[in-house]
């Protein structure tokens, strides 16, 4: 049975940092590409960022890259989400999911239908 299992959501000050995890179970973790995506208040779900399962390359939404990070970590079927100059524009609940997606094309690796399996969310709020 697969299982994503996020942790790490807070309330956190504009400008400060937080660092999500998502541990995984029930697959073959190196075999997956591994993504965190995002649902912003009133919004749909969007792509924040993915390592791919082929060439271990991470990739990134324009709105976070230079500010998040992307961590894999295999041995431990672990992705991490570490998320830097925080803005409350950031504030949403953050899914973790596994799909066999390739791919830098951001409309191609962000549509939520190229991703297989869900975790249950968590929220982070940036608020002074």
């Amino acid at each position: 049975q697969v299982q994503l299992v996020e942790s790490g959501g807070a309330l956190v000050k504009p400008g400060g940092s937080l660092r999500l995890s998502c541990t995984a179970s029930g697959f073959t973790f190196d075999d997956y590409s591994m993504g965190w995506f995002r649902q912003l208040p009133g919004k749909e779900r969007e792509g924040v960022s993915y390592s791919s399962w082929r060439d271990g390359r991470t990739y990134y939404a324009e709105s976070v890259r230079g500010r998040f990070t992307l961590l894999r970590i295999n041995s431990k079927n672990t992705i991490y989400l570490q998320m830097d100059n925080l803005k409350p524009e950031d504030t949403a609940v953050y899914y973790c999911a596994r799909g066999r997606i390739i791919g830098s094309d951001y409309y191609t690796w962000a549509h939520q239908g190229n991703w297989n399996d869900w975790g249950q969310g968590t929220q982070v709020t940036v608020s002074s």
